[in-house]
């Protein structure tokens, strides 16, 4: 079975973009897609990284611990609120932490915000500096315009046959890419150059 990391970004008190991740997590553990687990950076709270953690001497525990659930996870789904026309600075900063660990690995990106366009503007620059750290990021997406009304404070959706309809075809483009990665992984090992 595949598990997935979901980061939930915003570290600002009042949150909304965590009701998404709360929701994202009980679609995916009551339907048995997968295992999945909320990476909360508000809960990491880490300070502004001033080098890579590869090139960190005495990285701390908790960057190391980042880390491995990335490395780890079969998949990885990203939901950030936009601030500004942009991604909250936490991941700004644990994306410039990671490389490695980022090499092919199957992203979606859920966007929110309070109004109504759901954070589409942050979609250009968050793929953009993950295409740099070569993963792969999923075509689909999943923006929340109105997040405050769209899901209250356990994650739970205010139309729950709308928000499962457009999470399945966002979770089935995360799930092919997550077998094409397994595919190829599987290629790798039976090939001898």
């Amino acid at each position: 079975m595949y598990h997935i990391a979901i980061i939930s970004a915003s570290v600002r008190e009042g949150r909304q973009s965590h009701r998404v991740a709360l929701y994202f997590r009980k679609l995916i553990e009551e339907n048995n897609l997968a295992t999945a687990e909320i990476v909360d950076l508000k809960e990491f709270n880490f300070p502004l990284f001033d080098e890579r953690l590869s090139r960190q001497p005495h990285p701390t525990v908790k960057a190391i611990l980042f880390a491995e659930k990335i490395q780890q996870a079969d998949g990885v789904i990203i939901i950030t609120p936009e601030y500004n026309g942009g991604y909250p600075s936490s991941l700004k900063n644990v994306i410039d932490l990671l490389y490695n660990e980022w090499h092919h690995k199957p992203v979606a990106i859920s966007t929110s915000s309070g109004g109504p366009f759901g954070g589409a503007q942050v979609i250009t620059s968050l793929q953009f500096s993950l295409w740099k750290m070569k993963a792969w990021t999923v075509p689909a997406m999943f923006p929340v315009p109105n997040v405050q009304d769209a899901f209250d404070e356990q994650g739970n959706p205010a139309d729950k046959f709308q928000a499962d309809k457009r999470a399945g075809l966002f979770l089935d483009e995360l799930f092919w890419c997550m077998d094409a990665v397994a595919l190829m992984n599987q290629k790798k090992e039976t090939i001898s150059y």
